[in-house]
């Protein structure tokens, strides 16, 4: 789940940052671009790529077959782009920061910055502990730190059952259990999808151990 990893940046600075602080404007222009982001490729330089390969003018299409190959293309470069590292959580030092290069017309530098880092990623079976956040008549959302997970109602137990209300909550027959806003939930995760901001995955409590942990209602 949580990684310590060394991971590498190209980054630009304005001339007027140059001087003795020069390192340290690079690390705190750093941590503001990375901290908090999933780890991707340049998405908009190659999506661009790719829709000139295919001869597609993005300008003067905007219909839902652009949307459909930006949904594809971004979905190849999280799997095999830089994105599969997750989720960045801090950055712990810097290892090296190179020798900038000059961009020509604009007067901005680009310096090759390697850093270390903890990154959190989940996986495809792991378990984990989470808050829920809504619950609708199609399942319900929660968030485990920076991941949000969906549970839709076909992976949620067989023996509870959707309530409308002013407090929508799923409840088991017997209204012994029941999950609401704010319920702590055990669930498994069994699919993932990691974006420039966010990671969100598909979950299921309809196994063995999982469910409700912590139900607030039952203490009010």
């Amino acid at each position: 789940m949580f990684f310590h990893m060394v991971l590498e940046r190209n980054m630009q600075l304005h001339p007027r940052h140059f001087g003795r602080d020069l390192r340290d404007k690079l690390v705190t222009k750093l941590m503001k671009d990375v901290e908090g982001t999933c780890r991707l490729l340049n998405c908009d330089s190659t999506l661009m790529f790719f829709f000139n390969f295919l001869g597609i003018d993005v300008i003067e299409r905007e219909d839902s077959t652009i949307h459909l190959l930006c949904v594809y293309c971004t979905c190849y470069l999280c799997y095999y782009g830089s994105g599969h590292h997750g989720f960045v959580v801090a950055i712990t030092g810097i290892d090296n920061v190179g020798k900038g290069l000059i961009r020509d017309g604009t007067g901005f530098v680009t310096f090759p910055v390697k850093y270390q880092c903890v990154v959190f990623r989940p996986f495809k079976g792991e378990i984990l502990e989470a808050v829920v956040t809504m619950v609708n008549k199609m399942g319900f959302f929660a968030e485990a730190g920076p991941v949000q997970v969906f549970v839709s109602n076909h992976l949620i137990p067989d023996d509870m059952e959707f309530q409308a209300g002013d407090i929508p909550n799923y409840t088991t027959y017997d209204g012994s259990v029941k999950i609401q806003k704010e319920s702590e939930v055990r669930l498994k995760i069994i699919g993932t999808r990691v974006d420039a901001t966010e990671i969100f995955c598909i979950g299921t409590i309809k196994d063995d151990f999982l469910g409700v942990i912590s139900d607030p209602g039952a203490n009010s």
